[in-house]
Protein backbone atom coordinates (compact mmCIF):
# COMPACT_ATOMS: atom_id res chain seq x y z
CA UNK A 1 0.00 0.00 0.00
CA UNK A 2 1.40 3.30 -1.08
CA UNK A 3 2.20 6.08 1.41
CA UNK A 4 -0.02 8.50 2.08
CA UNK A 5 0.72 12.08 3.37
CA UNK A 6 -1.20 14.21 5.80
CA UNK A 7 -0.08 17.58 7.98
CA UNK A 8 -0.01 15.31 10.70
CA UNK A 9 1.84 11.81 9.38
CA UNK A 10 4.90 13.26 10.84
CA UNK A 11 3.85 12.13 14.16
CA UNK A 12 3.94 8.19 13.09
CA UNK A 13 8.20 9.14 12.15
CA UNK A 14 11.33 8.95 14.25
CA UNK A 15 11.60 12.58 15.88
CA UNK A 16 14.82 14.32 17.04
CA UNK A 17 15.74 17.93 18.77
CA UNK A 18 11.61 17.86 20.30
CA UNK A 19 10.90 19.04 23.71
CA UNK A 20 9.19 16.63 25.68
CA UNK A 21 5.98 18.78 27.29
CA UNK A 22 4.99 17.77 30.59
CA UNK A 23 1.59 18.65 29.89
CA UNK A 24 -0.35 16.87 27.18
CA UNK A 25 -3.73 18.24 27.01
CA UNK A 26 -2.24 21.92 27.70
CA UNK A 27 -0.06 21.01 24.30
CA UNK A 28 -3.25 20.14 22.29
CA UNK A 29 -5.18 23.06 23.69
CA UNK A 30 -2.40 25.16 22.35
CA UNK A 31 -2.31 23.14 19.14
CA UNK A 32 -6.22 23.60 18.42
CA UNK A 33 -5.93 27.38 18.96
CA UNK A 34 -2.85 27.92 16.70
CA UNK A 35 -4.76 26.00 13.94
CA UNK A 36 -7.71 28.26 14.22
CA UNK A 37 -5.62 31.03 13.21
CA UNK A 38 -5.17 33.04 9.84
CA UNK A 39 -2.22 31.99 8.04
CA UNK A 40 0.71 34.01 8.64
CA UNK A 41 1.78 34.29 4.96
CA UNK A 42 -0.07 32.76 1.65
CA UNK A 43 0.34 30.29 -0.78
CA UNK A 44 0.44 32.92 -3.51
CA UNK A 45 3.39 34.18 -1.92
CA UNK A 46 5.56 31.03 -1.26
CA UNK A 47 4.37 30.07 -5.39
CA UNK A 48 5.79 33.78 -6.07
CA UNK A 49 9.34 32.82 -4.56
CA UNK A 50 9.47 29.40 -6.13
CA UNK A 51 9.08 30.91 -9.09
CA UNK A 52 12.29 33.61 -8.26
CA UNK A 53 14.13 31.08 -7.02
CA UNK A 54 13.58 29.20 -10.21
CA UNK A 55 15.84 32.28 -11.82
CA UNK A 56 18.54 31.63 -8.84
CA UNK A 57 19.09 27.96 -10.04
CA UNK A 58 19.43 28.54 -13.64
CA UNK A 59 22.36 31.36 -12.95
CA UNK A 60 20.23 33.94 -13.61
CA UNK A 61 19.47 35.63 -9.86
CA UNK A 62 21.41 35.36 -6.77
CA UNK A 63 19.37 34.27 -3.00
CA UNK A 64 20.54 36.29 -0.09
CA UNK A 65 19.07 34.68 3.15
CA UNK A 66 19.46 36.52 6.35
CA UNK A 67 18.85 37.07 9.67
CA UNK A 68 18.62 36.06 13.35
CA UNK A 69 20.49 33.60 14.60
CA UNK A 70 16.94 32.66 16.96
CA UNK A 71 14.77 35.73 17.41
CA UNK A 72 13.48 36.63 21.29
CA UNK A 73 10.41 38.22 22.73
CA UNK A 74 12.96 40.30 25.13
CA UNK A 75 14.49 41.99 22.03
CA UNK A 76 11.27 41.89 19.81
CA UNK A 77 11.23 45.47 18.72
CA UNK A 78 10.11 47.65 15.70
CA UNK A 79 14.24 49.21 15.96
CA UNK A 80 15.31 45.54 15.87
CA UNK A 81 12.99 44.49 12.98
CA UNK A 82 13.80 48.02 11.23
CA UNK A 83 17.43 47.51 11.55
CA UNK A 84 17.95 44.35 10.51
CA UNK A 85 15.12 45.17 7.07
CA UNK A 86 17.98 47.66 6.42
CA UNK A 87 20.80 46.19 6.36
CA UNK A 88 19.31 43.36 4.23
CA UNK A 89 18.55 46.39 1.67
CA UNK A 90 21.95 47.78 1.57
CA UNK A 91 23.15 44.43 1.27
CA UNK A 92 20.89 43.24 -1.43
CA UNK A 93 21.59 46.80 -3.23
CA UNK A 94 25.28 46.31 -3.08
CA UNK A 95 25.04 42.80 -4.75
CA UNK A 96 22.63 43.61 -7.04
CA UNK A 97 24.84 47.05 -8.26
CA UNK A 98 28.23 45.17 -7.83
CA UNK A 99 26.89 42.21 -9.60
CA UNK A 100 24.67 43.58 -12.36
CA UNK A 101 22.52 40.60 -10.95
CA UNK A 102 18.46 40.15 -9.59
CA UNK A 103 18.64 39.73 -5.70
CA UNK A 104 16.06 37.02 -4.29
CA UNK A 105 15.86 38.69 -0.89
CA UNK A 106 14.57 36.08 2.15
CA UNK A 107 15.06 36.65 5.59
CA UNK A 108 15.60 34.53 9.06
CA UNK A 109 12.41 36.27 10.49
CA UNK A 110 9.31 36.28 11.57
CA UNK A 111 9.81 32.58 13.05
CA UNK A 112 12.92 31.44 13.67
CA UNK A 113 12.38 31.04 17.50
CA UNK A 114 13.54 27.20 17.46
CA UNK A 115 17.11 26.21 17.89
CA UNK A 116 18.90 22.33 17.37
CA UNK A 117 20.62 21.63 20.49
CA UNK A 118 23.91 19.25 20.31
CA UNK A 119 22.50 17.83 23.95
CA UNK A 120 19.19 17.55 25.50
CA UNK A 121 20.58 18.42 29.36
CA UNK A 122 22.82 21.03 29.84
CA UNK A 123 24.95 21.28 33.42
CA UNK A 124 25.86 24.79 35.24
CA UNK A 125 27.97 24.41 38.62
CA UNK A 126 27.06 21.18 39.31
CA UNK A 127 23.22 21.57 38.35
CA UNK A 128 21.61 20.17 35.59
CA UNK A 129 18.59 21.43 33.36
CA UNK A 130 16.99 20.45 30.11
CA UNK A 131 18.64 22.59 27.19
CA UNK A 132 17.42 25.90 26.03
CA UNK A 133 15.41 25.32 22.83
CA UNK A 134 14.34 28.66 21.56
CA UNK A 135 12.04 31.30 23.43
CA UNK A 136 9.31 29.20 21.31
CA UNK A 137 9.26 26.21 23.59
CA UNK A 138 11.41 27.45 27.20
CA UNK A 139 13.20 29.91 28.43
CA UNK A 140 16.55 30.94 28.05
CA UNK A 141 16.88 31.74 32.42
CA UNK A 142 18.85 28.51 33.84
CA UNK A 143 16.44 27.65 37.01
CA UNK A 144 14.11 25.15 36.64
CA UNK A 145 10.76 26.86 35.79
CA UNK A 146 12.20 28.42 32.96
CA UNK A 147 13.53 25.26 31.30
CA UNK A 148 10.30 23.66 31.02
CA UNK A 149 8.47 23.56 27.83
CA UNK A 150 5.43 25.69 27.57
CA UNK A 151 3.04 25.16 24.69
CA UNK A 152 1.43 28.79 25.16
CA UNK A 153 5.12 30.42 24.06
CA UNK A 154 3.80 29.56 20.81
CA UNK A 155 0.89 31.11 20.79
CA UNK A 156 3.18 34.52 22.08
CA UNK A 157 5.62 33.80 19.10
CA UNK A 158 2.78 33.72 16.81
CA UNK A 159 1.75 36.95 17.62
CA UNK A 160 4.98 38.72 17.46
CA UNK A 161 5.57 36.47 13.83
CA UNK A 162 2.51 38.72 12.95
CA UNK A 163 3.54 41.69 14.02
CA UNK A 164 6.50 41.48 12.61
CA UNK A 165 5.30 40.26 9.22
CA UNK A 166 2.78 43.43 9.50
CA UNK A 167 6.40 45.91 9.87
CA UNK A 168 7.86 43.75 7.27
CA UNK A 169 5.39 44.49 4.55
CA UNK A 170 5.35 47.95 5.68
CA UNK A 171 8.76 48.58 5.35
CA UNK A 172 8.95 47.15 1.94
CA UNK A 173 5.52 49.36 0.46
CA UNK A 174 5.99 52.45 2.78
CA UNK A 175 8.86 54.10 1.12
CA UNK A 176 11.69 52.55 3.08
CA UNK A 177 12.63 50.38 0.33
CA UNK A 178 12.78 53.58 -2.15
CA UNK A 179 16.61 52.96 -3.91
CA UNK A 180 17.52 55.92 -3.50
CA UNK A 181 17.24 55.77 0.26
CA UNK A 182 19.13 52.87 0.57
CA UNK A 183 21.73 54.39 -1.87
CA UNK A 184 22.14 57.18 1.08
CA UNK A 185 22.25 54.38 3.46
CA UNK A 186 25.48 52.50 1.46
CA UNK A 187 27.31 55.71 1.36
CA UNK A 188 27.04 56.29 5.00
CA UNK A 189 28.74 52.93 5.54
CA UNK A 190 31.12 54.05 2.95
CA UNK A 191 32.08 57.40 4.68
CA UNK A 192 32.32 56.11 7.92
CA UNK A 193 34.48 53.12 7.27
CA UNK A 194 37.36 53.51 4.71
CA UNK A 195 37.01 49.88 3.23
CA UNK A 196 38.78 50.11 -0.52
CA UNK A 197 38.36 51.95 -3.69
CA UNK A 198 36.04 49.33 -5.06
CA UNK A 199 33.33 50.70 -2.79
CA UNK A 200 33.43 54.35 -3.41
CA UNK A 201 32.90 52.95 -7.45
CA UNK A 202 30.24 50.93 -6.58
CA UNK A 203 28.52 54.02 -4.77
CA UNK A 204 29.17 56.30 -7.92
CA UNK A 205 27.82 53.38 -10.36
CA UNK A 206 24.84 53.61 -8.05
CA UNK A 207 24.37 57.32 -8.14
CA UNK A 208 24.86 57.70 -12.14
CA UNK A 209 22.49 54.70 -12.49
CA UNK A 210 19.55 56.24 -10.72
CA UNK A 211 20.51 59.80 -12.12
CA UNK A 212 20.06 58.22 -15.45
CA UNK A 213 17.27 56.71 -14.39
CA UNK A 214 15.73 60.21 -13.67
CA UNK A 215 16.56 61.76 -16.56
CA UNK A 216 14.70 59.15 -18.37
CA UNK A 217 11.66 59.36 -16.99
CA UNK A 218 11.65 56.42 -14.33
CA UNK A 219 11.48 58.19 -10.49
CA UNK A 220 10.08 56.67 -7.49
CA UNK A 221 6.75 58.07 -8.21
CA UNK A 222 6.14 56.37 -11.47
CA UNK A 223 8.23 53.22 -10.71
CA UNK A 224 6.95 50.66 -8.47
CA UNK A 225 10.43 48.64 -8.97
CA UNK A 226 12.08 51.80 -7.75
CA UNK A 227 10.21 52.67 -4.29
CA UNK A 228 9.14 48.77 -2.89
CA UNK A 229 10.95 45.48 -2.68
CA UNK A 230 9.97 42.15 -1.75
CA UNK A 231 11.49 40.54 1.42
CA UNK A 232 10.61 36.85 2.01
CA UNK A 233 10.40 35.38 5.15
CA UNK A 234 11.76 31.83 6.57
CA UNK A 235 12.91 29.57 9.56
CA UNK A 236 13.84 26.18 9.93
CA UNK A 237 10.85 23.71 10.23
CA UNK A 238 12.38 22.35 13.70
CA UNK A 239 9.34 22.64 15.91
CA UNK A 240 6.61 20.59 14.00
CA UNK A 241 3.67 21.12 16.60
CA UNK A 242 3.64 24.14 15.74
CA UNK A 243 4.58 24.09 11.67
CA UNK A 244 1.49 21.31 11.39
CA UNK A 245 -0.94 24.03 13.05
CA UNK A 246 -0.03 26.57 10.21
CA UNK A 247 -0.45 24.14 7.51
CA UNK A 248 -3.46 24.47 4.85
CA UNK A 249 -4.93 23.45 1.47
CA UNK A 250 -4.47 26.57 -1.08
CA UNK A 251 -7.96 27.30 -2.18
CA UNK A 252 -6.65 27.67 -5.79
CA UNK A 253 -4.42 24.62 -6.51
CA UNK A 254 -5.51 22.16 -3.47
CA UNK A 255 -2.31 21.74 -2.46
CA UNK A 256 -0.91 22.05 1.09
CA UNK A 257 1.41 25.23 2.16
CA UNK A 258 3.03 25.86 5.49
CA UNK A 259 1.49 28.97 6.01
CA UNK A 260 4.07 29.79 8.77
CA UNK A 261 6.67 31.16 6.53
CA UNK A 262 7.38 31.40 2.84
CA UNK A 263 10.20 29.08 2.81
CA UNK A 264 10.92 26.55 5.58
CA UNK A 265 14.62 24.27 5.83
CA UNK A 266 15.70 21.31 7.40
CA UNK A 267 18.63 21.20 9.66
CA UNK A 268 21.77 19.10 9.67
CA UNK A 269 20.54 17.32 13.08
CA UNK A 270 16.66 16.38 11.43
CA UNK A 271 17.28 15.86 8.07
CA UNK A 272 17.42 11.82 8.16
CA UNK A 273 15.84 10.15 5.26
CA UNK A 274 13.20 8.41 7.50
CA UNK A 275 12.60 11.56 10.36
CA UNK A 276 9.53 13.35 11.00
CA UNK A 277 11.06 16.57 9.57
CA UNK A 278 11.50 14.88 6.70
CA UNK A 279 8.23 13.45 6.19
CA UNK A 280 6.69 16.54 7.03
CA UNK A 281 8.18 18.81 4.37
CA UNK A 282 8.42 16.28 1.85
CA UNK A 283 4.18 17.29 1.81
CA UNK A 284 4.15 20.91 1.62
CA UNK A 285 4.76 22.86 -1.74
CA UNK A 286 6.60 25.76 -0.58
CA UNK A 287 10.10 26.30 -0.88
CA UNK A 288 12.82 24.35 1.35
CA UNK A 289 15.85 24.01 2.35
CA UNK A 290 18.12 20.87 3.49
CA UNK A 291 21.15 21.87 5.10
CA UNK A 292 24.33 20.43 4.03
CA UNK A 293 27.29 19.46 6.39
CA UNK A 294 30.23 17.16 6.91
CA UNK A 295 28.74 14.23 7.61
CA UNK A 296 26.13 13.36 4.42
CA UNK A 297 27.64 11.08 1.88
CA UNK A 298 26.61 11.56 -2.05
CA UNK A 299 23.82 8.90 -2.07
CA UNK A 300 21.98 10.52 1.59
CA UNK A 301 21.92 13.52 -0.34
CA UNK A 302 20.45 11.86 -3.74
CA UNK A 303 17.99 10.28 -1.64
CA UNK A 304 16.77 13.33 -0.06
CA UNK A 305 16.49 15.09 -3.20
CA UNK A 306 14.45 12.76 -4.47
CA UNK A 307 12.06 12.48 -1.23
CA UNK A 308 11.90 15.91 -1.28
CA UNK A 309 11.70 17.08 -5.24
CA UNK A 310 10.59 13.95 -7.03
CA UNK A 311 9.45 16.33 -9.42
CA UNK A 312 12.70 17.45 -10.08
CA UNK A 313 10.93 21.67 -10.17
CA UNK A 314 13.73 24.20 -10.19
CA UNK A 315 13.18 26.80 -7.55
CA UNK A 316 11.53 23.64 -5.11
CA UNK A 317 14.93 23.08 -3.11
CA UNK A 318 17.32 24.66 -1.76
CA UNK A 319 20.42 23.06 -0.38
CA UNK A 320 22.43 24.83 1.91
CA UNK A 321 26.11 24.18 2.35
CA UNK A 322 27.87 24.45 5.54
CA UNK A 323 30.87 22.76 5.50
CA UNK A 324 33.50 24.92 7.34
CA UNK A 325 36.72 27.02 5.85
CA UNK A 326 39.03 23.93 6.41
CA UNK A 327 36.41 21.29 4.58
CA UNK A 328 34.62 23.10 2.28
CA UNK A 329 37.11 22.71 -1.24
CA UNK A 330 37.36 19.11 -0.11
CA UNK A 331 34.27 17.87 0.97
CA UNK A 332 31.62 19.69 -1.48
CA UNK A 333 32.59 18.78 -4.92
CA UNK A 334 32.09 15.13 -4.80
CA UNK A 335 28.30 16.11 -3.72
CA UNK A 336 28.22 18.66 -6.34
CA UNK A 337 28.99 16.31 -9.16
CA UNK A 338 26.95 13.73 -8.07
CA UNK A 339 23.53 16.05 -8.14
CA UNK A 340 25.18 17.55 -11.53
CA UNK A 341 25.22 14.00 -12.94
CA UNK A 342 21.46 13.43 -11.63
CA UNK A 343 20.23 16.18 -13.64
CA UNK A 344 18.82 17.53 -10.31
CA UNK A 345 17.47 21.15 -10.06
CA UNK A 346 18.34 22.75 -7.26
CA UNK A 347 19.54 25.62 -5.83
CA UNK A 348 23.23 25.72 -4.03
CA UNK A 349 23.36 28.13 -1.33
CA UNK A 350 26.33 28.74 1.33
CA UNK A 351 26.39 29.12 5.06
CA UNK A 352 29.35 29.98 6.07
CA UNK A 353 28.40 30.46 9.92
CA UNK A 354 27.61 27.08 11.36
CA UNK A 355 30.96 25.22 9.92
CA UNK A 356 33.39 28.00 11.42
CA UNK A 357 32.23 28.13 15.44
CA UNK A 358 35.28 28.70 17.95
CA UNK A 359 35.55 29.28 21.42
CA UNK A 360 37.48 32.00 22.30
CA UNK A 361 40.27 32.24 24.77
CA UNK A 362 38.12 34.04 27.38
CA UNK A 363 34.94 31.48 27.03
CA UNK A 364 32.98 33.42 24.43
CA UNK A 365 31.44 31.33 21.63
CA UNK A 366 32.20 33.46 18.53
CA UNK A 367 32.82 32.76 14.50
CA UNK A 368 35.94 34.65 12.96
CA UNK A 369 35.38 37.24 9.92
CA UNK A 370 38.44 35.96 7.92
CA UNK A 371 36.88 32.11 8.34
CA UNK A 372 33.45 33.42 7.22
CA UNK A 373 34.99 34.94 3.83
CA UNK A 374 37.43 31.81 3.21
CA UNK A 375 34.41 29.34 3.40
CA UNK A 376 32.37 31.79 0.96
CA UNK A 377 35.46 32.04 -1.37
CA UNK A 378 35.57 28.15 -1.50
CA UNK A 379 31.99 27.84 -2.34
CA UNK A 380 32.08 29.92 -5.57
CA UNK A 381 35.86 28.52 -6.74
CA UNK A 382 34.02 24.98 -6.16
CA UNK A 383 31.33 26.25 -8.31
CA UNK A 384 33.49 27.46 -10.77
CA UNK A 385 35.98 24.47 -11.27
CA UNK A 386 32.49 22.35 -11.20
CA UNK A 387 30.74 24.45 -14.43
CA UNK A 388 28.22 25.34 -11.85
CA UNK A 389 26.29 28.43 -9.93
CA UNK A 390 26.63 29.67 -6.63
CA UNK A 391 23.87 29.99 -6.56
CA UNK A 392 23.16 31.97 -3.16
CA UNK A 393 24.46 32.91 1.02
CA UNK A 394 22.78 32.64 4.13
CA UNK A 395 23.77 34.39 7.07
CA UNK A 396 23.33 34.68 11.04
CA UNK A 397 23.47 38.69 10.91
CA UNK A 398 21.94 41.18 12.81
CA UNK A 399 21.79 45.19 12.23
CA UNK A 400 22.17 45.63 16.04
CA UNK A 401 25.99 47.08 16.55
CA UNK A 402 27.05 43.63 18.10
CA UNK A 403 30.59 42.19 19.41
CA UNK A 404 29.95 38.86 18.52
CA UNK A 405 31.99 37.87 15.57
CA UNK A 406 35.93 38.92 15.61
CA UNK A 407 37.55 40.43 12.52
CA UNK A 408 36.32 42.52 10.05
CA UNK A 409 37.03 46.13 8.82
CA UNK A 410 36.19 47.00 12.08
CA UNK A 411 38.85 44.88 13.81
CA UNK A 412 36.89 43.07 16.29
CA UNK A 413 39.40 41.65 18.64
CA UNK A 414 38.45 38.33 21.23
CA UNK A 415 38.89 40.95 24.02
CA UNK A 416 36.45 43.31 22.41
CA UNK A 417 33.62 40.53 22.51
CA UNK A 418 32.08 41.18 25.67
CA UNK A 419 31.38 44.50 24.51
CA UNK A 420 27.85 44.01 23.27
CA UNK A 421 27.51 40.34 23.00
CA UNK A 422 23.92 39.87 23.01
CA UNK A 423 23.17 36.48 20.98
CA UNK A 424 20.27 34.07 22.34
CA UNK A 425 22.41 31.46 20.96
CA UNK A 426 25.35 32.02 18.15
CA UNK A 427 27.11 34.72 17.34
CA UNK A 428 26.00 36.79 14.65
CA UNK A 429 27.78 39.27 12.14
CA UNK A 430 26.53 43.01 13.02
CA UNK A 431 25.80 45.62 10.22
CA UNK A 432 29.43 46.39 9.33
CA UNK A 433 30.15 43.06 9.29
CA UNK A 434 27.17 42.05 6.96
CA UNK A 435 27.20 45.10 4.18
CA UNK A 436 31.38 44.80 4.20
CA UNK A 437 31.04 40.71 3.00
CA UNK A 438 27.78 41.82 0.87
CA UNK A 439 30.62 43.99 -1.35
CA UNK A 440 33.01 41.43 -1.18
CA UNK A 441 30.68 38.53 -2.49
CA UNK A 442 29.74 41.06 -5.25
CA UNK A 443 33.30 40.98 -6.72
CA UNK A 444 33.23 37.43 -6.52
CA UNK A 445 29.74 37.01 -8.23
CA UNK A 446 30.92 39.30 -10.90
CA UNK A 447 33.89 37.21 -11.52
CA UNK A 448 31.82 34.05 -11.85
CA UNK A 449 29.83 35.55 -14.31
CA UNK A 450 31.39 36.15 -17.13
CA UNK A 451 30.69 39.24 -19.41
CA UNK A 452 28.93 40.96 -16.15
CA UNK A 453 30.78 44.24 -15.91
Amino acid sequence: MSHIWTPSSWRECPIQQQPEYPDTAALHSAEAQLASFPPLVFAGEARDLKQQLAEVAEGRAFLLQGGDCAESFAEFGADTIRDTFKVLLQMAVVLTFGASCPVVKVGRMAGQFAKPRSAGMEAVGGVELPSYRGDIVNGIEFDAGSRVPDPQRMLQATNQAAATLNLLRAFSKGGMADLHQVHRWNLDFIKNRALSERYQHLADRIDETLGFMAACGMTAENTKAIRETTLYTSHEALLLNYEQAFTRRDSLSGDWYDCSAHMLWIGDRTRQLDSAHVEYLSGVCNPIGVKVGPSISEDELLRLIARLNPNNEAGRLNLIVRMGAESVTELFPPLLRAVQREGAKVVWSCDPMHGNTIKASNGYKTRPFDQILREVRGFFEVHRAEGSYAGGVHFEMTGQNVTECTGGSGSITEDALADRYHTHCDPRLNADQALELAFLIAEMLKESRPGVR
